[in-house]
């Protein structure tokens, strides 16, 4: 399974018109439900005049904590086209807000799920696509004698130092790509007097 995994680089925004009907995007890095309610809670506040405040988020490396939100609009269109986008991009951590200002010309069914996916294809667009990894976190212990062995194989692995404590006894902390764990993790056990904990 590969650990990897994207989102994206910055925030994002755009705006897209319909049949005078104008939609404010937004695409937002978030890492969590209370996250992204927060920013909800933001764009509906700074713009309370709007007839609409439609969203959808999708979390986790693995790509299973999801919500969306029509705020009004016929059921199916306004969250799902714009959970659409999310997931055509394959993205993940992120949440897309459109704020629609309902121009006067009801656009029907098949008009607003297209006008929803446009805008939040363009803030997607305008946000950038980053490649993340999923990283493992390891502690473990070992003598000092050791130690030299130890930084050598941080150094050719280009394992990152999280925390380390070097005494009689050293503790350390390291991070590194999942794809990667048992191949550092057996030539972690190779080392005398080395233990995980």
């Amino acid at each position: 399974m590969a650990d990897s995994f994207f989102t994206i680089e910055k925030e994002g925004k755009a705006i897209f018109k319909e049949k005078m009907s104008k939609f404010i995007s937004f695409a937002v890095k978030v890492t969590s439900p209370e996250e992204a309610k927060a920013v909800v809670k933001k764009i509906q506040n700074e713009y309370h005049d709007a007839r609409h405040v439609c969203w959808a988020y999708m979390i986790g490396p693995d790509r299973n904590d999801w919500q969306l939100n029509d705020n009004g609009e016929p059921s199916g269109t306004a969250g799902k086209p714009i959970l659409g986008q999310i997931n055509s991009f394959n993205l993940t951590d992120v949440m897309v807000v459109v704020v629609r200002y309902f121009g006067g010309i009801k656009l029907g069914t098949s008009g607003l799920i297209a006008a929803y996916r446009e805008a939040a294809r363009l803030a997607l667009e305008d946000a950038g696509i980053l490649e993340m990894h999923k990283m493992e976190t390891i502690n473990f212990s070992f003598p000092y004698m050791v130690a030299n062995d130890v930084m050598k194989l941080v150094k050719s692995e280009e394992l990152e130092v999280i925390n380390r404590n070097f005494d009689n006894a050293c503790e350390m902390t390291v991070t590194f790509r999942e794809d990667n764990a048992p191949r550092i993790k057996e030539r972690l056990k190779k080392i005398e007097g080395l233990s995980f904990f």
